[in-house]
């Protein structure tokens, strides 16, 4: 009895060792696979991150790329924008100034044969700098108005008075602090006259209407010179009707001398006024050249006397000429006509 019970106690602890060998085998196994499961799975994950950044990379790279190059052509297309853009305002400029000046009445009514002489004066002794004061004629549209503040230069803007053609010309001197009107006058053969010309058979009281219509589209203005107006200027009864009616308005009158028979000096001196007449046309021929040669001649005059008034136009060789002859005007002060005297 005693050794079978020994037996059985025998086999039963080998039975428990087993399975402890089996628990423990599986339990190995279990932790080894689950061990590997969580670091291959880190390792996994930190490849898939590192993936994942990689592709953000390139995405946010990709996203830059076409970012940039839609800045450039944004830009590209701006650019090309601006250029259509001035290249039409240069168009319209040049159209509208083609359509104003083919519409314009003669603007120069003289020829070069008989270009009417300054008037004449003494030398005088300067004891300031000489004073040259340029009048741009015929100014009437934007174009114009930007051509001549492009020089930085105080050149005096003596606009035309409104008309069908160019209705606008009260308003763009409206913006400026100081200005003239170029008054439309008859001349002696027009190939086409000016709207609203004065006349020599036109009455006093047509006259004054017409002056207080010019200081209602042009309420700032101090002085008037002639547009044309050979005939008109040379007539000493219509000049005697005109200069009453600028008095009235406390205009005063600048002779743009069209003519060598102008009557204006005489019925100036009837009236205890100054005379005031342009000494040069810069431009009587279009000529650049020729144009700086007359700025030239200008400022001696301005030297030799003291003062000096040139009239231009504002034309394309003129502006060229003066941007290109801003030396000469060191020696002298540049000046708008209201200080010249």
């Amino acid at each position: 009895m005693p050794k079978r019970k020994k037996s059985k106690s025998k086999k039963s602890s080998n039975t428990l060792t087993h399975v402890a060998w089996v628990l423990a085998f599986i339990a190995t196994v279990l932790s080894s696979f689950i061990a590997g499961y969580y670091i291959g799975h880190d390792s996994t994950k930190k490849e898939i991150i590192k993936k994942e950044r990689i592709k953000e990379k390139k995405r946010l790279a990709m996203l830059q790329k076409l970012e940039d190059t839609s800045v450039e052509k944004t830009k590209e297309s701006v650019s090309d924008r601006l250029k259509d853009v001035l290249k039409k305002r240069k168009t319209e400029s040049v159209t509208e100034t083609k359509k104003v000046l083919s519409l314009m009445g003669s603007s120069h009514e003289y020829d070069i044969a008989n270009l009417p002489k300054p008037p004449k004066r003494e030398k005088k002794i300067i004891s300031s700098k000489p004073k040259l004061a340029i009048i741009i004629d015929d100014v009437s549209v934007k174009s114009h108005v930007n051509a001549i503040k492009s020089l930085n230069l105080p050149l005096t803007m003596s606009f035309l008075p409104p008309s069908k053609f160019r209705p606008n010309s009260h308003i763009l001197a409206s913006k400026e602090k100081f200005y003239m009107v170029h008054l439309p006058m008859e001349a002696q053969n027009f190939t086409k006259e000016e709207p609203f010309t004065l006349r020599v058979s036109d009455s006093q009281k047509e006259i004054i209407k017409r002056i207080e219509m010019i200081k209602k589209l042009f309420p700032k203005v101090q002085y008037i010179n002639n547009h044309t107006g050979s005939k008109f200027t040379s007539n000493e009864l219509a000049v005697n009707k005109l200069i009453y009616a600028l008095k009235r308005q406390n205009i005063n009158f600048i002779d743009s001398r069209t003519t060598a028979l102008t009557k204006i000096p005489k019925v100036m001196e009837n009236y205890g006024n100054k005379y005031i007449a342009r000494d040069v046309f810069l431009d009587h021929e279009s000529d650049k050249k020729y144009i700086k040669s007359q700025i030239k001649r200008a400022v001696k005059i301005a030297k030799t006397h003291g003062t000096a008034i040139a009239i231009g136009h504002p034309h394309a060789n003129t502006i060229l000429a003066l941007s290109e002859s801003k030396k000469l005007f060191k020696d002298i002060e540049l000046v708008l006509v209201n200080r010249l005297y």
